[in-house]
């Protein structure tokens, strides 16, 4: 099933007023209408096509609709989601237009009128969108069918510290709030399904899902590689050069870390079991990696600066 640009059907751009999509349509209708063209089918098709475009543009709500709908129409289409409805019903179907006079511009009339008895119905695209019509004075159209809603896509957005612990949310979908909740260990790209919470089916059909995708914001303190935390942890030049221990929060707790004498920049301390949450495997964390980061001391006092070139003398005897 193709996408069908009504716009250019009509040969107006996507800003036409209403006037200047009623001045179109009527044009191409006494162009296209099939009492002036008889026995020639693609005349006939383009003619439909024609009054299909009008009955979407004409109203604004309809065209409002219309116009959603286009702005997401490619991806539903490589997605493999061309077949899903959204919901597009609550037309009033009882004014289409009228047969246009002999050299005028004046239309009068309803439906069966203009489309004559060869017209067709509109078309499938018309028909899973905008819900169809009821077998009746068009010719035999097909009732709606029965169609899922249409499936809603959408970015949430995750600190670090809420994908390690869970969260929870209120989302505002189309007017009504929605709370979402997420397990520890979220990951980036992750994506949630809830289901029968996206667009309204059409003809009875089930609502459509809404499929979160996850996006955890960059964090100045922690990165995130799989399952392990990477943590830059600040180390005062004389615990690394003299060893010591040093106390910080993790977002597992508080924890105690031993620096050996001589830690040289960059060293990388692994504890395990202090990283993300694993969802599949309960109970389980991946590791936290605390690589140092030695503060080099500046604005040394001439006390401290005579000794540091002491020591530097000493070493240098070694």
């Amino acid at each position: 099933m193709h996408y069908k640009d009504y716009y250019k059907t009509l040969g107006v751009s996507k800003g036409a007023s209403q006037d200047e999509i009623k001045k179109a349509y009527r044009k191409l209708a006494v162009k296209y209408h099939p009492d002036k063209n008889p026995d020639d089918q693609e005349t006939e098709n383009r003619f439909k096509e024609i009054n299909e475009a009008y009955e979407v543009l004409k109203d604004q709500e309809k065209r409002k609709k219309y116009d959603q709908l286009g702005a997401n129409w490619k991806q539903y289409e490589h997605a493999g989601y061309g077949n899903q409805g959204g919901d597009f019903s609550g037309f009033d179907w009882s004014q289409f237009g009228g047969r246009p006079g002999s050299g005028s511009n004046h239309f009068e009339g309803d439906l069966g009128d203009m489309f004559g008895k060869s017209a067709g119905g509109f078309s499938d695209f018309f028909n899973m969108f905008f819900g169809g019509m009821g077998a009746s004075s068009a010719g035999g159209f097909s009732g709606r069918r029965a169609t899922k809603g249409q499936d809603l896509k959408a970015e949430l957005e995750l600190s670090v510290y809420e994908a390690f612990h869970g969260t929870s949310r209120i989302l505002n979908v189309n007017g009504k709030k929605l709370r979402v909740n997420t397990k520890p260990g979220a990951w980036n790209g992750q994506e949630l399904r809830i289901k029968g919470n996206g667009s309204p089916g059409v003809g009875g059909g089930p609502n459509g899902d809404i499929y979160l995708r996850i996006k955890i914001v960059p964090d100045d303190e922690y990165q995130i590689e799989g399952a392990n935390l990477i943590k830059n942890v600040p180390v005062d030049f004389y615990t690394a050069v003299l060893g010591g221990k040093i106390r910080m929060k993790t977002l597992a707790g508080v924890v105690n870390v031993n620096i050996p004498k001589g830690t040289q920049p960059g060293k990388v301390f692994r504890l395990r079991g202090k990283g993300m949450p694993y969802q599949d495997k309960s109970g389980k964390h991946g590791d936290l990696l605390l690589r140092l980061k030695v503060e080099i001391p500046t604005n040394l006092s001439a006390e401290e600066e005579r000794l540091f070139k002491e020591l530097k003398s000493l070493h240098d005897k070694k």
